[in-house]
């Protein structure tokens, strides 16, 4: 087989550029592990550069041909290669309570869901990087106060802190997509447990957000806040304003209005 042919369903878009594979490798520090999975591998572009460092590196592919290809071209990969969807694979199978890194070219079409979904397994991803579409990447990164700072922003940054690191233009992909493509590091908090109830947290932020042009009074309504508590100034911000810090002392004020 010498190559596998690209499937607009899986949203795969191959990476041709050898330099920027290498340089998406290299965004991994390799601090707090000794396992790194890789979503979406393709035909392994980036893989190889991952098999060059001192972990133990899988990769998870839902595409066959894909699948067919690393076997034949990477023997490395040999009881490494899972076939499998990332979003449904429960991660102990492979990893037992072991803790791993995360990096891909990830297909553009699921690539939120794959951030949230890592969101879930945060207490066993302390490093997570790789290429997103650029707005996108920008939006996880972003701080407040902009049109781009949003639900992903304050959901990513209250656990990890988010660097943009480089923009990746559309003609070094097979088939180039329509848009440019930015690669980010997620590095997990030292303290990563939020001072506050999480699920509340992430739908106080989700409500905030879905309502973005009104204030947080008008936007929480459904949690019945006391009069008291309408009082504070936090109120009378709309949710671009508050940092997540700011989220996160909303949130436990509303836990103690008695949610």
């Amino acid at each position: 087989m010498d190559k596998v042919k690209a499937k607009k369903h899986l949203g795969q878009h191959f990476l041709k550029d050898e330099g920027i594979a290498k340089n998406i490798a290299d965004t991994l520090t390799l601090q707090g592990y000794s396992k790194i999975l890789e979503i979406g591998p393709g035909m392994g572009v980036l893989t190889k550069y991952l098999l060059e460092k001192p972990t133990e590196t899988f990769v998870i592919e839902i595409d066959t041909e894909s699948v067919d290809y690393l076997n034949a071209h990477y023997p490395k990969l040999e009881g490494h290669i899972i076939s499998k969807d990332f979003l449904r694979y429960n991660l102990s199978e492979d990893f037992g309570d072991d803790q791993f890194a995360i990096i891909g070219n990830f297909p553009y079409n699921i690539s939120t869901q794959i951030v949230f979904r890592a969101l879930e397994l945060r207490y066993r991803i302390p490093e997570f990087s790789g290429m997103f579409q650029k707005e996108v990447a920008q939006r996880i990164c972003e701080k407040k106060g902009t049109k781009a700072y949003g639900i992903l922003s304050v959901l990513v940054q209250a656990f990890y802190d988010a660097e943009y690191l480089f923009t990746v233009d559309e003609h070094v992909f097979n088939p180039p997509p329509k848009v440019k493509s930015g690669v980010l590091r997620l590095t997990r908090k030292e303290n990563y447990h939020l001072p506050v109830d999480e699920k509340l947290f992430f739908a106080v932020v989700k409500m905030a957000f879905n309502q973005r042009r009104k204030t947080l009074r008008n936007s929480l309504k459904t949690y019945n806040l006391s009069d008291n508590l309408k009082e504070d100034t936090i109120f009378d911000l709309r949710p671009e304003q508050l940092s997540v810090e700011q989220f996160i002392d909303l949130t436990q004020k509303i836990a103690a209005n008695g949610v």
